[in-house]
């Protein structure tokens, strides 16, 4: 046995089995309850494809001077993003995962970047909020206090739902910095319940206000094509729109 290994402490070690039986099992059911939500919370941990470069995927728009790719790959099939906690496309939520390739020496910042849903008709849709998928998803009219008259004390409606913000956790953007020679992904989502269909025909991902993380720079704004990734993905339910 080396030397440097170790002893267990003999004072604990006998108090512990002085305890009675009963009190043994409550402290070890104790130390169970206690570790049984990390366990749920890394068993239920679900995981998306890893991230390729930008320009490996159909829909993308580059920028050479800038040294910067981004990509848009929507997914209007249940059974191409299984991960998902959510029916969010049966909810007409559109799922799409935005991939920015930073090749050049300076990190970004997504801190004020604006990612636009913009439809053959010019709809402008912004990606939605976590209150805007859980109205969608659960039919609430407002997740926000509500005031009852001559009552002074707000009344919260129901709490976005928790996979939703585990959704978010899982698939959202980890963090608003893109670092140099690096490549950052995240899933939007885009509400096209009213859009003509098909939503993804002549419809775009407008990207704008990506600044250098210095601030000194901005970007010029992208625009990457959804008729690109249609072209590559024939057999995609949007290229076969609901009669």
């Amino acid at each position: 046995m080396s030397p440097h290994r170790k002893q267990p402490n003999p004072s604990i070690s006998h108090a512990f089995r002085a305890l009675p039986a009963a009190a043994v099992r409550a402290i070890l059911a104790a130390i169970l309850l206690c570790l049984t939500p990390f366990a749920a919370r890394a068993a239920d941990k679900k995981s998306a494809p890893p991230a390729k470069s930008a320009a490996e995927y159909a829909a993308n728009d580059t920028h050479p001077d800038e040294h910067v790719t981004i990509a848009a790959e929507p997914c209007d099939d249940p059974k191409q993003c299984p991960f998902f906690r959510l029916a969010y496309i049966q909810h007409g939520l559109l799922p799409v995962r935005v991939v920015i390739t930073n090749d050049s020496d300076r990190a970004l910042s997504l801190e004020d970047a604006r990612m636009q849903f913009i439809s053959a008709n010019n709809d402008k849709i912004p990606a939605a909020t976590e209150d805007d998928i859980n109205r969608r998803l659960f039919d609430f009219r407002s997740t926000q206090p509500i005031h009852v008259p001559l009552d002074p004390f707000p009344i919260k409606r129901t709490p976005v739902d928790k996979k939703v913000t585990q959704d978010d956790d899982d698939f959202g953007f980890k963090s608003s910095r893109v670092q140099p020679h690096s490549t950052l992904a995240g899933y939007l989502f885009y509400d096209i319940k009213d859009l003509d269909d098909p939503a993804l025909k002549h419809a775009e991902l407008y990207v704008k206000m990506i600044h250098t993380l210095d601030g000194t720079d901005e970007l010029f704004a992208f625009t990457i094509p959804f008729d690109k990734w249609l072209a590559a993905n024939p057999d995609a339910p949007s290229n076969h729109p609901r009669r």
